[in-house]
């Protein structure tokens, strides 16, 4: 499912950014699409933590193959060596049994969502082990949609920032949000195209 304000979204970024226009029109056919299900995208942001977007798909088909019928009760009943012959480390395992046991036990407020603000979200989620900032912002884009996130911790946020209006140069987060001041109230989608400028795959979570 993609995002009723995308098409506005593309428009004014265009409007206004002409590296957003030039993504933009480069990658007109994709856009950002929500799997539907909060456990999946806070399993898959878990698994994606500080490895490659190609890393990390190719570790959810392993798990995918493993455990078919990903749900949180599945990931509980698995036993760690199996989880770890799919290329998690221990320490992703703990965090996804966690995780299952945040939803089993229903000490999230999933129905509360949609009336809370993105920090308040971040704040609920950062609860959870192996959960920061960072895994939650891409459950606020991905699976939430929220329009205008900027994850400043992004590895290659800061790459594609570097690459497109830096010259190469490193960028520090003053830098970053200095400039998508220019994105607001989209950055969520700029962040989208910058991704997208990286990766053969489109970043999903």
């Amino acid at each position: 499912m993609t995002p009723e304000y995308w098409t506005q979204a593309t428009q004014e970024l265009a409007a206004c950014d002409q590296v957003m226009r030039q993504l933009i029109q480069q990658f007109e056919d994709a856009a950002l699409t929500s799997r539907g299900c909060a456990f999946t995208t806070l399993a898959r942001s878990i698994v994606g933590q500080q490895i490659s977007v190609k890393a990390a798909e190719s570790v959810w088909q392993k798990i995918i193959g493993a455990i078919p019928d990903i749900a949180p009760h599945t990931i509980t009943a698995q036993e760690p060596d199996s989880l770890r012959a799919c290329g998690l480390s221990a320490r992703k395992i703990t965090y996804l049994q966690d995780l299952s046991r945040h939803f089993m036990e229903g000490k999230l407020n999933e129905t509360g969502w949609a009336g809370m603000d993105d920090e308040a979200i971040i704040a609920q989620l950062s609860k959870i082990k192996g959960i920061g900032r960072w895994t939650a912002e891409m459950f606020l884009i991905f699976h939430l949609q929220r329009p205008d996130v900027l994850p400043l911790d992004d590895i290659g946020l800061q790459r594609a920032i570097s690459l497109h209006y830096h010259g190469k140069q490193a960028v520090d987060k003053k830098t970053m949000l200095e400039l998508a001041q220019l994105w607001q109230p989209w950055r969520s989608v700029a962040t989208w195209y910058l991704w997208r400028s990286l990766d053969p795959l489109p970043v999903e979570y």
